[in-house]
C-alpha cells in the first residue's frame, strides 16, 4: 500500500462510495480498520472502496462494513468525524440480523472446543487403523481405555457446550454446567430407557418423553439460552442476600424440567428433522449429494455458516453410528489445499510462494481459511478449480459407498482414516480415490488455468513506491522481538480474522495470553495508542513496525477491562508494561483473545519465528526481524 497524505480525501471518498452521509448509521475504528455501519450498503460499495488507494482490504463482517486501512486509521477516522455530524463512537448501536446473530452463536459455541473433539476424532481413526491390523488388540486393557477416552468429549458434548454457550449468552457457567449434566445423567438415561420400553413417566402434570442427551448439540444449547433469560430475571426477583443460594437452586428446578419436557424434544427432532432431509437426499441421489457437498463446501465456510451443520452430522453419528456428509466434506477441504499447493507449484513470487505454503500446510490439518482468504479467493481462479476438484472427488467417493465411522472436527488429510470400517472395506478405498483424483486435477486445473501472479504487478510496485521501503529500516541490524506476553503461540494462519490470517496488515504471529498484562517486546517508541486501549503500535529501533493486537473485535469494548501504562511518543525498553487488561471479564464478555504480534512493514523485513507453537512466557524470544537484503527489490520466485 502507498503512502497515504490526503485523508480527508480518502475519508470523503470512503463515505462518498458508501452512499454518503446519510447512509452512515454510525462509524468507529479500531487499530487497524474503519468500522461503518451502513442503513444500506451500494451493490459495488465493496469493490470501489477497495480500489481506493490507501485501502488495504474491505471486510463486511458481523453487520459492519470495515474498511481495512493500517496504521493511518487514526488519521481517516479523525477526517471523517469532521465530514459526518453525528457518529457512534460513544454508542454504537447494534443492528444484527437473525442470520448474523445465528452464525455469530454457533461459531462461538464451537469454536473453543473444535480442537478438543478433532484430538479424539482423530485417537478415534487411529484405533480403527490399529483394530484393522491386529485384531487381537480390540481385547486388550490398553485399547478399551483409549477407546473411551476417545468417546468422552462427545459422551459429554452437552457440558463443553454449557461451557461455551454461558460464555456467549452471559450466563453463569456453574449453573450452566449443572442443567447440562443433568440432561447427561446415568438416572435420566435408565428413565428415559424405562419411557422408550412403554412405562408412562411424569414430571407433574406432564409427560416425559424417551430423549437421551449425551453428544447432543441443540438440547443443551437452548437450554442455556433460555437459562441466561430465565437468569437475568431471578437476579432481579430474588433478594441479593439470598442470591448467590437461591438463583442456583430457582433455575436448576425450572430450567431442567423444561428442559426434558420441552426444549430437549423439540430441538432433537429439528435436528433430526434436517439430518433425515439430507439422508433422504443422500439414499435416493448420493452422487448429487456428493457433487454438492463437495462442490459448495468451502463456500460456505466463507459466509461463516459452516459452524450450522454439526447439529445435523452429530445426529447422523448418533443414530447411524455414521454419516456421509463429513466424507464429502473432507474432500472439499482437501480441494481448497491442493489448490493453494497448486498456487504454490506455478507463482515465480517469492512471498506468495512461502504465504502458499505454510497456507497449504495448515490446511493439510482441516484449517481452511487462512488458504482461501490468503491464497485461493484472493485470486478467485484457484478457488474455482478447488471447488471443481472437490465436487468431482468427491463423486469418485460416492460411487464406493464412501462414509465416516468417527466423527472428525476438522476434517482433511488427516482424517481419511476415519471412513475405515471391516464392515465396509470399500469405504476407506473410495475415500482415497476421491481425494487423490481432487488432489491431482486441482493442481492440474490450476497449473493450466492459472491466475494473476504477483510478480510484476502488485508486490514490485509495493516495495518500489512505499516511502517506507527506503528509510524505515535502516542500518539493516537484526533485534530480536520477545513476547509481550504469557500464553500459548499460534501461527498467524490459524487466527479467527481474515484480516489477520491472510496477513494483510503484515506478517508475525499471534498467542493466546494467559492473564492480563503486555509488554514492550523490544526497545521501542509508542507510535500509537487508540481510544479503546485494546491494540498499541511500536517502532523499533530498525525501523520494524510492530502492533500488538489484544484479541478480536474487543474495539466493541470501547476502552472498557483496558488500562495503557505509558501514552504515545514514549520510549520504552523490553520488559516495560504497556498494558493491562481484565482477561477474565473480557471473556465472559463473548470475545476471543487471541493476540496477533505483527510487523506491519514485513514486507521490508525477513522475519525468523524461534517458536511456531506452544507455550511461551514474557521476554522469551519469539522472532527475529532483519531488514531485507534489498528493500525495493522482488527476488525471483
Amino acid at each position: 500500500m502507498t503512502g497515504i497524505r490526503d485523508y480527508t480525501k480518502l475519508a470523503s471518498d470512503i463515505l462518498h462510495e458508501v452512499g454518503g452521509e446519510e447512509n452512515v448509521s454510525s462509524f468507529t475504528r479500531c487499530a487497524t480498520r474503519l468500522r461503518l455501519v451502513l442503513n444500506k450498503t451500494p451493490a459495488d460499495a465493496k469493490r470501489n472502496v477497495q480500489s481506493l488507494s490507501g485501502v488495504i482490504a474491505v471486510v463486511e463482517s458481523g453487520g459492519q462494513f470495515q474498511v481495512v486501512i493500517g496504521t493511518h486509521v487514526a488519521d481517516v477516522f479523525s477526517a471523517m468525524s469532521g465530514l459526518v455530524k453525528e457518529t457512534g463512537t460513544t454508542s454504537q448501536p447494534k443492528k444484527t440480523r437473525k442470520l448474523d446473530a445465528v452464525i455469530a452463536t454457533m461459531s462461538a459455541v464451537f469454536a473453543p472446543i473444535v480442537y478438543i473433539l478433532a484430538a479424539a476424532g482423530i485417537l478415534q481413526g487411529l484405533l480403527i487403523v490399529l483394530g484393522l491390523i491386529d485384531s487381537d488388540i480390540k481385547t486388550t486393557g490398553t485399547f478399551a481405555v483409549l477407546n473411551f477416552m476417545s468417546w468422552t468429549p462427545f459422551a459429554f458434548l452437552p457440558v463443553f457446550i454449557a461451557m461455551t454457550a454461558a460464555r456467549h449468552f452471559k450466563c453463569n457457567p456453574f449453573i450452566a454446567v449443572l442443567c447440562c449434566c443433568a440432561l447427561i445423567s446415568p438416572d435420566w438415561t435408565s428413565l428415559a430407557a424405562r419411557i422408550a420400553g412403554g412405562e408412562s413417566i411424569h414430571f407433574l402434570f406432564f409427560p416425559l418423553s424417551e430423549t437421551v442427551y449425551t453428544s447432543s448439540v441443540l438440547p443443551p444449547l437452548f437450554l442455556v439460552w433460555a437459562l441466561s433469560w430465565f437468569e437475568h430475571r431471578v437476579v432481579k426477583w430474588v433478594p441479593e442476600v439470598v442470591s448467590p443460594l437461591f438463583t442456583p437452586l430457582i433455575c436448576f428446578v425450572v430450567i431442567v424440567p423444561l428442559t426434558l419436557i420441552v426444549i430437549g424434544p423439540m430441538t432433537t427432532w429439528a435436528a433430526l428433522a434436517v439430518a433425515n432431509g439430507y439422508n433422504a437426499l443422500f439414499h435416493a441421489a448420493p452422487m448429487l449429494a456428493a457433487a454438492v457437498i463437495g462442490g459448495i463446501w468451502q463456500i460456505i465456510v466463507i459466509f461463516g455458516v459452516h459452524w450450522g451443520i454439526t447439529p445435523v452430522i452429530m445426529a447422523n453419528f448418533d443414530t447411524q453410528g455414521h454419516d456421509s456428509f463429513q466424507a464429502y466434506q473432507t474432500i472439499a477441504v482437501i480441494g481448497q489445499m491442493a489448490a493453494v499447493l497448486g498456487v504454490f507449484l506455478k507463482t515465480r513470487n517469492a512471498r506468495l510462494k512461502a504465504t502458499s505454503l505454510s497456507a497449504g500446510v495448515t490446511a493439510i490439518f482441516g484449517i481452511t481459511e487462512p488458504a482461501i482468504y490468503g491464497v485461493t479467493l484472493r485470486f478467485k481462479k484457484p478457488f474455482i478449480c478447488g471447488c471443481i476438484g472437490g465436487a468431482i472427488g468427491a463423486v469418485v467417493a460416492s460411487l464406493f459407498g464412501s462414509l465416516y465411522y468417527a466423527y472428525a472436527a476438522l476434517p482433511g488429510l488427516f482424517t481419511l482414516v476415519n471412513a475405515i470400517s471391516p464392515d465396509a472395506p470399500m469405504s476407506f478405498i473410495g475415500e482415497l480415490a476421491g481425494a487423490g483424483t481432487t488432489i491431482v486435477l486441482t493442481i492440474l486445473m490450476v497449473q493450466f488455468v492459472g491466475f494473476d501472479d504477483l510478480l510484476d504487478e502488485e508486490e514490485s510496485t509495493s516495495l518500489a513506491s512505499t516511502p517506507q521501503a527506503t528509510s524505515s529500516a535502516a542500518g539493516g541490524q537484526a533485534i530480536d522481538i520477545l513476547s509481550p506476553l504469557k500464553g500459548e503461540v499460534l501461527a498467524l494462519e490459524s487466527v479467527a480474522d481474515e484480516v489477520f490470517a491472510g496477513k494483510v496488515m503484515g506478517d508475525g504471529i499471534a498467542i493466546m495470553p494467559e492473564e492480563g498484562k503486555v509488554v514492550a517486546p523490544c526497545d521501542a517508541r509508542v507510535e500509537s495508542l487508540i481510544a479503546s486501549h485494546h491494540a498499541i503500535g511500536l517502532v523499533c529501533d530498525n525501523g520494524a513496525e510492530l502492533l500488538i493486537h489484544v484479541g478480536l473485535n474487543t474495539v466493541g469494548l470501547q476502552g472498557q477491562y483496558f488500562r495503557p501504562l505509558v501514552k504515545e511518543g514514549d520510549m520504552v525498553k523490553a520488559g516495560t508494561p504497556l498494558l493491562e487488561f481484565d482477561k477474565d471479564r473480557i471473556e465472559r464478555e463473548g470475545y476471543d483473545l487471541t493476540t496477533p504480534v505483527l510487523v506491519v512493514n514485513s514486507e521490508d523485513f525477513t522475519l525468523t519465528r524461534y517458536l511456531s507453537q506452544g507455550p511461551i512466557g514474557i521476554g522469551m524470544p519469539l522472532m527475529s526481524v532483519t531488514q531485507s537484503d534489498a528493500v525495493g527489490h522482488v527476488p525471483a520466485g
